[in-house]
């Protein structure tokens, strides 16, 4: 049985797979599996499963990718969330974030570092940072690891080093941000 993938915008957790299969089953789509980011099909939809399951993303914020331009800058997206906040191989964390990247979609990092910045408005090292920062934000508010756990967790090689890249993000030191909480923390959509 062949897969046709279509891919999403905008999808970057465990909600947002669950959302887009109560679309599908909705819809009456056949699908295989969805992951962040991607749909696994059965088969081609027609015309009109394909305007209507559009819309329906749409409605939830989520965009159906049709240029592979665009595709390709979100699998970037995907893989920086996921390394930023460890949900990859332990042999896969050890790699620089630019083989990381380019093993991952066959293709020369320089390509896509300037193809992200194109289309993103800034590099792929920046994003990469902003997602580092939203998960050290989202640690702060649990308030089960201290600055320096943190730190280590996200692999920084200080404390410092979090804290001067945490103020240059936020305008806020991680201690100033935890005292706030949660009303400064960005969905990752919005990163």
């Amino acid at each position: 049985m062949s897969t046709t993938i279509v891919l999403v915008k905008n999808m970057v957790c465990h909600r947002c797979i669950l959302a887009v299969e109560a679309i599908l089953q909705k819809e009456a789509i056949s699908f295989q599996k969805v992951t962040i980011g991607e749909i696994h099909l059965n088969q081609e939809l027609t015309a009109h499963q394909m305007q209507s399951l559009k819309e329906s993303l749409k409605a939830i914020g989520f965009e159906w990718i049709d240029n592979h331009n665009s595709g390709l800058v979100e699998k970037i997206k995907q893989l920086v969330i996921k390394r930023a906040r460890k949900e990859v191989a332990a042999d896969e964390i050890k790699k620089k974030l630019s083989h990381y990247i380019s093993d991952a979609v066959h293709h020369e990092y320089t390509y896509l570092s300037s193809l992200f910045s194109s289309v993103e408005g800034r590099t792929i090292e920046n994003y990469f940072i902003e997602q580092r920062i939203e998960r050290a934000k989202e640690l702060l508010i649990y308030d089960q690891l201290s600055l320096s756990q943190i730190a280590f967790d996200l692999e920084y090689s200080s404390v410092a080093h979090l804290s001067l890249q945490f103020k240059k993000i936020t305008g806020l030191t991680p201690t100033h941000f935890k005292e706030i909480g949660i009303s400064k923390r960005k969905g990752l959509d919005t990163v």
